[in-house]
């Protein structure tokens, strides 16, 4: 709809001025655009003036008569009303579309890497926020065709196995506690299991060891919270034993962009997409982080044939995007390949007060206390509802709270609603009844369910999945001002037709929401 009603404009014009945006309140129309401001300079009048002279040239071009109403507001705007019988027919056809389309020719392959927490310790909540971000992501990508890989990258090589191994052998009486250990009750919980098996005092072979033994407990809390992974790549295994790291290094070479001083070895890709070149290879001989991920995203790019990669990091990787994008630029991948969101840091808030968390020395809570305290859905809607660019506050007296002030309670009621309305009637709706729909209420919630296509194709090209937690809520509020305002069954038991099309529709698209956020639908509660 809002290509046609573009198409529109651009005809009255005779070319593209301006975008058409879908408005958040009906009182201001279905769609709005500000174009007149622009034409207002070329014309030499005031943007109001622009906007009347707009709104003309548009009903005159509105040949399929998809217009209930134009009208030109002040400052400068013009909002159009979509007639009902058009809404209906938008409708209909998005309830024609599956809830997930099958993956065709021209779609992008795309590697989704998330979570992916170093082995050292359980999946803490935070990290619940980057998970159910990245699984309702690939939810949404596939939902417009593409082909999605979800996978967890093991960092299962680096120093942090060594400390843990070193944390272990603390544990247990075996060395000296330091301050770079990992502390709490589970390192203590994990020596003990693992004792019987260590039959070194290398801490790598024992940290190697306890980092399995913490991956099967971080692959059972992946599966508590509805998430799956197509992938489990191991560093150590598919990167460092296969020799990929100086096979890539060799390729860098080839290339001609590495440089070596100092004792180390450089990847030169100052004046590529960074400020100065990087260290590949150390003056000890040890490669680097950053060349193992020159190595991984070799293997997604080039290897595996990945379209894009989108990579779902936590705040403290912010200052190494630019890096990874030049290392990915000097393998000769375009860098805008590489999709990287940042999640920002999240606060647990109980009773009013901040809960003071830190992994390193044990103080935490896990994802599985969270969802077991306040259930999947909750904190999967907790955290989607929020951009991840942005800090945010869990108040955990509020997710645990059964009543409209929960804005998981509060949307599933309204799906919970619109199943009931349709039982109570007890027929069939007639689908075809939507182009009745009438009242201020009926008319606003066709209208949010008709944006349904729209949002999930524009989420998909800019990954801000907030928008359909937000999404969600507004078919919600929509709803029980129907609900309030409207009956679908009238004093003499008659069924409404329009009205009760209008349920059988607002059931359909929830369902695929909730679907797409990866919640239940519960049709009770």
């Amino acid at each position: 709809m809002i290509n046609k009603i573009q198409n529109i404009v651009t005809k009255a014009l005779g070319r593209e001025v301006g975008q058409v945006m879908m408005t958040d309140r009906v009182e201001y129309g279905h769609y709005s655009t500000s174009a007149a401001f622009l034409l207002a300079k070329e014309w030499k009048t005031p943007p109001i003036e622009a906007a009347k002279k707009l709104a003309d040239k548009i009903r005159a071009a509105d040949e399929e008569k998809i217009f209930q109403k134009i009208e030109a507001v002040a400052p400068g705007y013009v909002n159009f009303w979509i007639s009902a019988k058009v809404l209906a027919a938008e409708l209909q056809s998005i309830l024609k579309f599956p809830s997930s389309r099958k993956a065709t020719k021209g779609k992008q392959k795309i590697c989704l890497e998330f979570i992916s927490a170093n082995p050292t310790g359980p999946l803490t909540m935070a990290n619940g926020r980057g998970g159910f971000l990245g699984d309702a992501l690939a939810n949404i990508l596939e939902a417009v065709g593409n082909k999605v890989t979800r996978e967890y990258y093991i960092n299962d090589a680096g120093n942090q196995v060594r400390v843990l191994g070193e944390s272990i052998l603390a544990a247990i009486g075996k060395a000296e506690p330091k301050e770079e250990h990992y502390k709490g009750a589970y390192v203590l919980t994990l020596a003990r299991k693992i004792q019987p098996k260590i039959k070194t005092d290398d801490a790598l072979k024992i940290g190697q060891l306890a980092a399995g033994e913490l991956l099967k407990e971080i692959k059972q809390s992946v599966k508590n919270a509805g998430i799956s992974f197509d992938v489990w790549f191991s560093e150590q295994k598919n990167l460092h034993q296969r020799k990929e790291l100086p096979k890539t290094l060799e390729f860098l070479k080839s290339k001609k962009l590495v440089a070596e001083h100092d004792g180390a070895v450089w990847l030169k890709t100052e004046g590529i997409a960074d400020d100065k070149d990087r260290v590949l290879v150390k003056s000890d001989g040890k490669p680097t982080y950053f060349l193992a991920d020159l190595a991984y995203h070799y293997d997604k790019f080039i290897k595996r044939g990945f379209d894009i990669s989108a990579n779902i990091w936590g705040a403290d990787h912010h200052g190494y995007v630019a890096r990874l994008k030049s290392g990915v630029e000097a393998l000769g991948v375009d860098p805008e390949r590489l999709k990287i969101i940042i999640t920002q840091l999240v606060r647990l808030i109980e009773n009013g007060e901040e809960v003071k968390m830190s992994k390193r020395k044990g103080e935490f809570v896990t994802m599985d206390e969270l969802i077991k305290e306040v259930g999947k859905d909750v904190a999967r809607f907790f955290f989607l509802m929020h951009s991840p660019d942005t800090h945010m506050d869990f108040d955990l007296g509020l997710a645990k709270e059964q009543s409209s002030k929960n804005p998981v309670f509060y949307t599933q009621y309204a799906y919970v609603r619109a199943v009931s309305i349709l039982e109570k009637a007890g027929v069939k709706p007639k689908m075809a009844a939507l182009a009745d729909v009438s009242a201020d209420s009926e008319v606003q919630l066709l209208q949010i369910l008709g944006k349904y296509d729209y949002m999930i194709q524009q989420t998909a090209s800019d990954y801000q999945v907030s928008r359909v937690a937000r999404y969600a809520l507004e078919i919600a509020r929509a709803v029980h001002n129907f609900y309030e305002k409207e009956r679908v069954i009238d004093e003499k038991g008659k069924v409404i037709q329009s009205r009760l099309a209008l349920m059988a529709a607002t059931e359909k698209v929830l369902k695929q929401v909730f679907g797409l956020l990866g919640i239940s639908a519960p049709e009770k509660m």
